[in-house]
C-alpha cells in the first residue's frame, strides 16, 4: 500500500510542478526584456557569443515543446519563444543555447546522455512488455523480471544524467543573460524562476522513475523469497 501511496503523491507532484511551469510561463511572458529582442534573436547572440557558428534556430510547433538537436546542430523554439519579446521567451531560448554551448565544450554528463540515447530507446520499446510478463512470472521465471528491472534501470539513469545536463545549461544562460545585458535587475530572478521551475520537471521525473525502480525491485525479491 505504502508504494501506491507514493506513486499517487508523485503523480500529484507532477501535475502541481507542470502547472505551475506553465503558470510561471505565461505570467513572465507579459514582462518584455529590452531592445525589443525576441527569442530567436537571443538564441542567435548566445550562439555568437559563444563563437558557435554552425548552429541553425528554428521554430517548432507545440506549446513548450524547445530542445536542442545535437545530431543536426539546431536549436528549436516554439512559436511563442521563437517570436516572444519577453522574459520568458529569453531565458528559454537560452537555456537551449545552453546544450548547445555544452556541447561545444564537450560537456561530459552531455557526452554520457547522447551515449544512453540508443540505449535507453531500446530499452523504452520493450520493458513494458518484459516487466509485465516478469510480474505475472516472477515465481517460476525470476530472471525475466530481472531483465525488465535492468532495462528500466537503465531509463532511470538517463533521468538522473539529464538533471545535471539541464541544471547547468540554465546556469550558462543565466550568467550569459546577465552578462549580455538581456537581463537586469527587475528581470534576472524572473528569469531565474521560470528556469528553475523547468529543473523541477526533471527532478520530479528522476525521482518518480527511482521510486518506480525500487517498486519492480521489491516485486522481484518478494518473489524470490516465495520460491
Amino acid at each position: 500500500m505504502g508504494i501506491y501511496i507514493i506513486f499517487i503523491a508523485f503523480a500529484i507532484l507532477s501535475f502541481v510542478v507542470q502547472k505551475m511551469l506553465q503558470s510561471k510561463f505565461e505570467h513572465y511572458s507579459q514582462v518584455a526584456i529590452p531592445y525589443g529582442m525576441t527569442g530567436k534573436d537571443v538564441a542567435e547572440k548566445m550562439l555568437r557569443d559563444n563563437g558557435i557558428n554552425n548552429v541553425q534556430v528554428t521554430q517548432v510547433e507545440g506549446h513548450l515543446t524547445d530542445h536542442y538537436n545535437p545530431a543536426n546542430h539546431t536549436v528549436n523554439l516554439s512559436k511563442e519563444v521563437y517570436y516572444g519579446n519577453n522574459v520568458a521567451a529569453a531565458a528559454v531560448a537560452a537555456h537551449e543555447c545552453g546544450h548547445a554551448v555544452q556541447h561545444a565544450k564537450a560537456y561530459a554528463f552531455l557526452k554520457m546522455r547522447s551515449n544512453l540515447v540508443p540505449v535507453v530507446s531500446f530499452a523504452s520499446h520493450w520493458m513494458q512488455w518484459i516487466l509485465l510478463i516478469g510480474i505475472f512470472t516472477v515465481q517460476s521465471y525470476p530472471q525475466i523480471l530481472l531483465v525488465g528491472i535492468v532495462l528500466f534501470a537503465l531509463t532511470t539513469l538517463f533521468s538522473f544524467v539529464t538533471l545535471p545536463v539541464e541544471i547547468n545549461a540554465s546556469s550558462r544562460a543565466l550568467a550569459w543573460l546577465s552578462h549580455a545585458g538581456i537581463t537586469d535587475v527587475n528581470t534576472y530572478g524572473k528569469a531565474k524562476d521560470a528556469l528553475k521551475w523547468a529543473a523541477y520537471t526533471y527532478v520530479v521525473a528522476a525521482l518518480s522513475s527511482l521510486a518506480t525502480l525500487v517498486y519492480y525491485i521489491l516485486i522481484f525479491l518478494g518473489g524470490r523469497r516465495n520460491d
